[in-house]
């Protein structure tokens, strides 16, 4: 839930508020490592770790926003691509432990160490294609498009032409975009019902 607030945010439905931090700091950052917790309780080293680090990486994420509000310098465009491009390298470290677990945290993980390394790319670059780029690489990509018509993504359809993994997701009507979010909620309810335990990872443009 957290990821999909924060990536509204990044989408440009609202605006940076204490909303996303404090899902960041409570659910995403001290829930995790609390289940981290849990899972060491239980012997479970794989689950410790994962859970735990993710929860930290919420936790720094949102150190990153709110610090330079106390006056410490901000991270600039490479700063934050390395930071993203490590959180995906330790990622990828965790998808090999993956391979003798199951398939669905394979998925889980394999999708998190492309989003990463997409995610810093975009920072390291400032590209717009980091979408078209995960549709090259065959890499599943959610989109919510604006009611205008748009040459790549045409019109009155729900996937691509160019992309066969894309999925489009359009308002009924200009600036409806409450509906585009109950389609993308339903969509991902939707997945989770039919891949439990693996979970569907959106990039959105």
């Amino acid at each position: 839930m957290t990821t999909v607030l924060l990536n509204l945010h990044n989408a440009g439905f609202y605006p940076m508020t204490s909303m996303i931090l404090a899902m960041g700091i409570f659910y995403g950052g001290i829930a995790q490592v609390i289940v981290g917790y849990m899972e060491w309780k239980k012997g479970n080293t794989f689950g410790t770790v994962a859970f735990s680090s993710y929860g930290l990486f919420w936790l720094t994420l949102v150190g990153l926003i709110a610090l330079p509000k106390m006056g410490f310098e901000p991270e600039n465009a490479t700063s934050m691509s390395a930071y993203l491009f490590m959180w995906g390298l330790f990622t990828f470290f965790l998808f090999i432990g993956t391979l003798k677990i199951s398939k669905g945290l394979q998925v889980v993980f394999a999708s998190l160490v492309v989003l990463f390394w997409l995610l810093a790319l975009d920072k390291a670059t400032g590209s717009e294609a980091v979408a078209h780029l995960a549709g090259a690489l065959g890499k599943p990509c959610w989109l919510m498009l604006r009611y205008s018509a748009e040459w790549r993504w045409q019109t009155e359809r729900n996937d691509s032409p160019w992309y066969p993994s894309f999925r489009l997701f359009r308002p009924p009507r200009p600036g409806d975009w409450g509906a585009v979010v109950e389609d993308v909620a339903e969509a991902l309810c939707a997945n989770a019902l039919l891949q439990s335990p693996a979970k569907t990872v959106s990039v959105q443009e």
